[in-house]
């Protein structure tokens, strides 16, 4: 097991540790005695600062518990890559609220404007000891953990520091077994990056639109559904004045609306219209090319058989274009139910795994020798250089992440791959949702990101990987994409 050094300020908060089964060290109360402590570190492979803290930000309350992103003290700031990692580890596990933010280390205790002095810098918690200790770890994973007495309103030294006091030492009772599991994940490995990975082409127009639309017409902007399937994106749309709706009967006539990049049925488009709306579509140009197709195999008098996922919005749409001539079929048995008495026809949702649409498409086939298909895969380029990236790098991996919010069919089809090609895999929103008790004991971690999810967000998911020791960062690299799509005339410049 990895070698492990937890520093407590007090002996209170080292014996509530300690219950949690934690090799515990004190250092005692304020930054002397913490550098007395850093000389004794030995050699260790990982440092946790775990023990009481007083907020400076007024969102912080008695009980909570803060993870430091970074350390400041009298030196350069120190990063905490694994902060995200911890802090949502801590939340899933110990049921209380976790704030995250930059930690400062004062030699003294904080009180009145000298607490507002600190908080003024960006700083949202402070304690006497972290820094010092953060410092004589060097390069070694440290991670820092408080658990909140004071606030700026019911200081340290009022009657309410009782009250505090016990809510804080019940939660910090509860962090052993989160700093157990993040010590375990400690150690050197490699990182497997595979490429092509996160957004494609389709996307990053969806997301310029919608950004376009925002500086033209100002906020709010009206989505009809999420643009595309990830959280961080429809957050940060939201936050610049994107307001997402289920149905047109939400939004005020006239308002400028979008559609999200995954198609829509005619009907839609024609209430659209009954109520006045500016709209600009940002469908996808590939569904758009399996709309098309839906529609001219319905004018032929075919049955068209549509391979996806029941209830997903890109197949609604396509339903939604010839509804009395369309079925969907999601697995082989579904084949067998087909009726024999016209011609037979078959499309794909675009962002099926290769091996799921041809299974069905093979049952299509068989049934319906002279069955037409689509002049082109409908499985979208993005999707399959994904699936062919993330197949090689879960080869060689312990572990694969995939980074992708769980409504993107895309980014579960990249977890089913990985897992086809002999790897466990894990889809993962961000680096909150790292799974650190999955890596003790792997040393090679695929990661890459379904079409939909930011770059910056699987950026925060390797460095947070990197925080727990040395990494070796290796990239797998399938093609390079250089597909890009022109936007609507509505929003060109």
């Amino acid at each position: 097991m990895t070698e492990f050094a937890v520093r407590a300020a007090l002996g209170i908060e080292a014996r509530a540790l300690a219950r949690g089964g934690l090799p515990v060290v004190r250092t005692g109360a304020g930054p002397a005695r913490a550098r007395k402590a850093a000389a004794r570190l030995g050699d260790v492979d990982a440092l946790a600062v775990a023990g009481f803290g007083g907020a400076l930000d007024d969102r912080l309350r008695p009980g909570d518990l803060f993870v430091a992103t970074e350390i400041r003290g009298t030196g350069p700031p120190i990063p905490c890559p694994t902060a995200e990692p911890l802090a949502g580890l801590l939340e899933r596990t110990t049921g209380a609220t976790v704030h995250r933010g930059p930690l400062v280390t004062a030699d003294h205790i904080v009180t009145g404007r000298e607490r507002a002095a600190l908080a003024a810098t960006g700083a949202m918690a402070v304690d006497m000891e972290s820094a010092p200790l953060a410092a004589a770890a060097g390069d070694r994973p440290v991670a820092v953990v408080r658990a909140i007495v004071d606030t700026p309103h019911r200081p340290l030294l009022s009657p309410a520091t009782l009250t505090g006091g016990t809510a804080a030492l019940r939660r910090l009772r509860a962090v052993a077994p989160a700093l157990r599991t993040w010590a375990e994940a400690v150690g050197p490995r490699r990182i497997l990056l595979a490429s092509p990975r996160s957004f494609c082409a389709g996307v990053e127009r969806a997301i310029e639109i919608v950004e376009r639309a925002l500086e033209m017409h100002g906020p709010p902007v009206y989505v009809r559904k999420q643009i595309v399937h990830n959280t961080h994106v429809v957050n940060d749309l939201a936050r610049r004045g994107a307001v997402f709706v289920d149905e047109l009967d939400e939004v005020p006539p006239g308002a400028v609306t979008v559609f999200s990049a995954h198609g829509i049925a005619p009907a839609v488009r024609a209430e659209a219209g009954r109520l006045g709306l500016r709209v600009i579509d940002a469908t996808c140009p590939l569904v758009a090319k399996v709309h098309a197709e839906a529609r001219r195999y319905a004018a032929r008098g075919d049955l068209v058989a549509l391979i996806g996922h029941a209830g997903h919005e890109e197949v609604e749409g396509t339903l939604g274009e010839a509804p009395e001539s369309t079925v969907l079929v999601q697995t082989p048995a579904d084949v067998a139910a087909l009726p024999a008495d016209r011609p037979v026809a078959y499309l794909t949702q675009t962002t099926l795994s290769a091996d799921e649409a041809g299974e069905v498409a093979a049952a299509i086939t068989r049934r319906f020798p002279d069955a037409r298909g689509p002049h082109t895969d409908d499985i979208c380029y993005a999707t399959t250089n994904r699936q062919r990236a993330v197949t090689r790098v879960a080869r060689d991996a312990d572990l694969v992440l995939v980074v992708g919010s769980a409504n993107s069919s895309n980014s579960r089809r990249l977890v089913e791959v990985a897992e086809q090609a002999g790897a466990p895999a894990v889809l993962i929103d961000g680096p909150a949702d790292v799974p650190l008790d999955r890596l003790r004991g792997a040393r090679a971690v695929g990661v890459t990101a379904g079409a939909s999810a930011p770059p910056a967000v699987l950026a925060a998911v390797v460095a947070a990987l990197r925080g727990l020791g040395p990494a070796d960062l290796v990239e797998r690299e399938v093609t390079v994409e250089t597909t890009e799509f022109t936007l609507p005339k509505e929003v060109r410049p």
